[in-house]
């Protein structure tokens, strides 16, 4: 009865492994989970206060598809303040979050046998959508030993005739991996010549501990009109259930396709959260982004060396983001099992490595506080003492 195409689709894992973890504690289990991607703060109240300005001035209406015209001039002005990157309003769509950026880039780029290179450990939904799509994925595999980011020469030899799409993360999830401006530049040599897109995901672009952040579209005019710029601020000011996420894209042809999907699909977005996501976007709520970098910068720095006291357990200290991507390979090769056996026998909730590409690993977000990171290493370090022994 279903369709090929909706049977190609595989549950979320970091969702699946969230939802067993509340019904765990719903049954007043001792859950302590380390899964879900998002902060634990609450939204800035100048965002809040937006919205509620929204509410009650009954901006309640229809709204144009690819957003208000002030939203789409405050993301044209974050992108030339904070990236140097010079994109008009027409050149932009709010979504859905950027999951929706992301489900229509690649509708209306992938035709069926498009190949489309992933670096792993991916964000789980990039390979899902690429099947969806009619796509295939042909994935570049990094290990901790190399900072879990990809060479020019891995890019060289994944690319073939069939090449339509190169999605890059940076910082990434689940490593917090940051690519530098001479990494970029190394691998934008590469493309050069070619006809590959490249989706630049910079969801997490403001959590970024060492180092500096640059914008995969600022590395040359070629990189330019080549990549399409995937943002939001669902990690940035904590604004996860309110859906917004951006693109921005030089191709004129390609903006005017997703705009005609979004069109037939999901229209406008939330008209309360457009008004609300300027705030987030203008430098209004600077100060609450860089308390929560801050936060989480600490909370780094704690699980990264709990982790690593351990003999059985190491982690590479990430860049940017709010993950840990631990090797387990010491205790298991199976992370799923691991991950199961941690839940049911210590109460501890993370997201197999499996599920992101990458055997022998685990996802640990530190998104959580200080305490409950402690406790949560704690109760990991004593059940790989004896797992499997």
């Amino acid at each position: 009865m279903l369709t090929k195409r909706i049977n190609s689709l595989s549950t979320s894992l970091t969702i699946a492994i969230s939802t067993l973890a509340g019904e765990l504690k719903a049954q007043g289990k001792d859950i302590i989970s380390f899964s879900a991607g998002e902060p634990d703060f609450g939204t800035p109240q100048v965002i809040k206060d937006e919205a509620i300005k929204a509410i009650n001035e009954d901006f309640t209406r229809y709204t144009p598809v690819p957003g208000i015209p002030e939203l789409l001039e405050a993301i044209a002005a974050k992108l030339k303040r904070d990236n140097n990157l010079e994109y008009k309003p027409s050149q932009i769509i709010a979504s859905n979050g950027a999951k929706h950026s992301l489900f229509n880039i690649m509708q209306a780029l992938i035709e069926d046998g498009d190949e489309v290179i992933i670096p792993s450990p991916y964000w789980v939904t990039y390979p899902e959508l690429v099947t969806y799509s009619g796509g295939k994925s042909i994935i570049i595999e990094t290990e901790d030993s190399d900072g879990f980011k990809i060479t020019p020469d891995q890019l060289k030899a994944a690319i073939t005739p069939k090449t339509k799409i190169l999605i890059l993360t940076t910082p990434s999830n689940p490593t917090g991996a940051v690519y530098t401006r001479e990494e970029l530049e190394a691998l934008a040599e590469v493309l050069k010549g070619t006809d590959i897109f490249v989706i630049s995901d910079e969801m997490y672009e403001k959590l970024v501990y060492d180092g500096e952040f640059t914008a995969v579209a600022s590395i040359s005019d070629d990189m330019f009109q080549r990549t399409i710029t995937v943002n939001g601020l669902s990690k940035s000011v904590a604004m996860t259930g309110w859906r917004f996420g951006y693109l921005a894209s030089a191709n004129e042809e390609l903006i005017a396709a997703m705009k005609k999907l979004q069109s037939q699909s999901t229209s406008n977005i939330n008209s309360i959260t457009q008004k609300a996501a300027i705030a987030g976007l203008d430098g209004r709520a600077d100060e609450d982004i860089e308390m929560m970098r801050k936060e989480f910068m600490k909370r780094r720095n704690i699980a990264v060396e709990l982790f690593n006291e351990d003999e059985n357990l190491s982690v590479l200290s990430p860049a940017g983001a709010f993950y840990l991507f631990v090797n387990i390979k010491k205790v298991s090769n199976d992370s799923m099992q691991f991950c199961k056996d941690l839940l049911s026998e210590k109460g501890i909730a993370v997201v197999p490595g499996v599920g992101f590409g990458s055997e022998g690993y685990f996802r640990f977000s530190f998104a959580t506080s200080e305490e409950q990171i402690r406790e949560g290493i704690k109760r990991i370090r004593e059940f790989c003492a004896t797992y499997n022994k």
